[in-house]
């Protein structure tokens, strides 16, 4: 892993689902991009989501990448179609980052779409 997220205490973690558009997307990401890439986010102009193979993070450039939130652990060795969601553990890193959970989910998702055109 690039980033320190392990080296960092998690404030909170939770386990949550990914949505199946969205997994697919990291997926082909993975397959077409020279992974670690960082990503901006362009409505969250103070953060920048890097994709690694195993996870994706959203740090803050402006700290030293200080991480936000986090996607790690994704179980989808059991996952038997494309349409199911992923469920995968989410670190958070601020006591701020559950606010911003929804809104970074979305431009994760124009990111990779914007990365792969």
């Amino acid at each position: 892993m690039v980033t320190r997220i392990h080296d960092m205490p998690v404030y909170a973690s939770r386990t949550e689902e990914i949505d199946a558009a969205l997994y697919n997307l990291w997926r082909r990401a993975r397959l077409h991009l020279n992974l670690p890439v960082r990503l901006k986010l362009p409505s969250l102009k103070s953060m920048i989501l890097i994709l690694e193979e195993d996870c994706w993070v959203v740090v803050d450039p402006r700290n030293y990448d200080l991480p936000l939130i986090a996607w790690i652990n994704f179980q989808d060795a059991r996952r038997n179609s494309l349409h199911a969601p992923v469920e995968c553990t989410a670190n958070y890193y601020h006591f701020m980052a559950s606010q911003f959970r929804e809104k970074i989910l979305a431009e994760i998702g124009e990111a990779f779409e914007d990365c792969l055109a």
